[in-house]
């Protein structure tokens, strides 16, 4: 058997694995709305945690952060990684529990924009809608990002057309979304959890070792200018038609913070802040928040060091920066025996079904339960709910696909484009909705159009001119958003007696 059918067929076990999983989870997924969106509330402290953080890294995490570090050397990825470990932390140390409570205190909410809505006491839907819209427009970005890696990965490992391969991703993430919701989505994001951080650790150890020691790795990315240089950066060249570097750029202040800002899209991020809502018990946090925090750091730090391990190895492989975020592929099909190389593969798989099913499953509740019932048909029934969320799963996954159809997308700048929307739009309002009890529904309505319109303006408008203003969109937006709803909540009337009683009792509780 050639080493090609190997790698399918092991890939094709872990796949039939994940299914398995959805028709398990299938009956209780389907008992009611909160089941299917949110679990009915019933998560453990290490399904929580894992699936958590398998929903959010995707396969960005295998492919895009070890493509950046190949191609530009370690600053970009490491400042990023440590950005995310910390911003992992506060998120887990400052909203979860309190997020978990409020949630649950608040109109028993089991969508992000049901919260904000219900955390104002709404009668007109407004930040209900325009929360949904924003989620609907970044999970579209967010799921083509997973699509490109199924794309790449089909396509390099079995040399069919990126195209057919990318569709066959979708085809398969949708079939599995529909069956078993959110129970099925957490329960096998535990799973592919650690199908994950034993790949990206066993792939480091072993390309490590296969070129000549992690010693021999640190002393080849030295020899690059600026390719091991935390603030230093690597300039590809492909000039000559093969990959070099010429004088290192500069790697400043206002570029670190600006990378570590990163940290703060946690802090909006409805993939992780649904795991805070549906933990059964928040005493349990504590526990998910160090489970999270290791996760995180072991499997950041060594996708980083795969791509420098990576340049040792393969020096001229890859000409250009959406090439080398197969650099894990390559790493993976030459260390391995085929069958256990399918078993490494499936951790890319791993990571984009654990996120992409995330992504289309909160996409799919913000329109049904938000839009739908929340404000187009609202006396409509549970079922009625539950057909459209899958009518809705079905054409956000074409959205996507349609996004998806460049296969020279570069996965990391999806991701990073997507990340900073939902880090601005919702991560100020989350923090002031659940720390500060005078912000008001206009503060709030002003933060979500102010933080969700300026990472388009600064991105398209702002960030191309160059100089200090050449800084990640997620920063800018997050002040912005921060400004805007200080600002227009002590312009406007106080909050009611009954949002403010609320907001007491829940901090009382804690």
């Amino acid at each position: 058997m050639d080493s090609t059918m190997q790698i399918l067929i092991a890939m094709c076990i872990y796949m039939a694995v994940v299914l398995g999983i959805g028709f398990a989870f299938a009956k209780r997924a389907n008992r009611s709305s909160e089941y299917f969106f949110l679990g009915g509330r019933t998560l453990g402290p290490w399904v929580t945690a894992m699936s958590a953080e398998a929903s959010d890294m995707s396969g960005w995490l295998l492919m895009g952060l070890p493509g950046v570090a190949y191609w530009y050397g370690l600053s970009d990825a490491a400042w990023t990684a440590i950005g995310l470990i910390i911003g992992t932390y506060l998120n887990w140390l400052f909203i979860a529990k309190r997020l978990r409570r409020y949630s649950e205190k608040s109109g028993n909410a089991i969508t992000l924009p049901d919260f904000f809505s219900n955390r104002f006491k709404e009668d007109k839907k407004v930040i209900m809608t325009i929360s949904a819209l924003f989620i609907l427009v970044f999970f579209a970005v967010y799921a083509s990002s997973c699509l490109v890696t199924c794309g790449k990965l089909f396509s390099t490992l079995f040399g069919a057309s990126y195209i057919s391969m990318m569709i066959l991703g979708a085809v398969f993430v949708l079939l599995y979304t529909f069956l078993g919701g959110f129970l099925a989505e957490s329960a096998s994001d535990f799973m592919q959890a650690i199908v994950m951080i034993i790949a990206l650790v066993l792939v480091f150890v072993l390309g490590s070792q296969a070129a000549g020691g992690f010693g021999t790795v640190i002393e080849n990315a030295k020899s690059i200018p600026g390719f091991f240089d935390l603030f230093g950066i690597g300039t590809p060249d492909m000039s000559s038609g093969t990959l070099s570097y010429g004088e290192p750029g500069k790697y400043g202040f206002l570029t670190i913070i600006s990378t570590l800002s990163w940290g703060l899209g946690y802090f909006g991020m409805p993939q992780v802040l649904l795991r805070f809502m549906a933990i059964r018990d928040g005493q349990e946090l504590r526990k998910s928040r160090r489970i999270a925090t290791v996760w995180c750091a072991i499997s950041l730090f060594a996708a980083v060091f795969i791509g420098i391990a990576g340049h040792a190895l393969f020096p001229t492989a890859f000409g250009s920066n959406s090439e080398a975020e197969n650099i894990f592929i390559l790493l993976s099909t030459n260390l391995f025996p085929a069958f256990l190389a399918g078993f490494v593969m499936a951790g890319i798989l791993a990571a984009t079904i654990s996120s992409s099913d995330s992504y289309l499953l909160i996409a799919a509740s913000a329109f049904s339960k938000n839009i739908y019932q929340g404000i187009l048909k609202k006396e409509a029934t549970d079922k009625q709910v539950m057909t459209v969320s899958r009518l809705t799963l079905l054409v956000i996954t074409l959205i996507a696909i349609v996004i998806a159809m460049d296969e020279n997308s570069v996965i990391f700048k999806l991701v990073s484009f997507a990340w900073a929307g939902f880090g601005a739009t919702f991560g100020p309002l989350m923090i002031f909705s659940l720390f500060w009890k005078r912000i008001t529904r206009q503060g709030a309505i002003a933060g979500i159009v102010s933080g969700g319109s300026m990472v388009f303006i600064w991105k398209l408008l702002v960030r191309p001119l160059g100089g200090a203003f050449d800084i990640y969109e997620l920063l800018p937006a997050f002040v912005i958003s921060c400004i805007f709803i200080v600002v227009v909540s002590l312009l406007t009337p106080e909050p009611s007696r009954e949002i403010q009683a609320e907001f007491d009792a829940v901090k009382s509780a804690l």
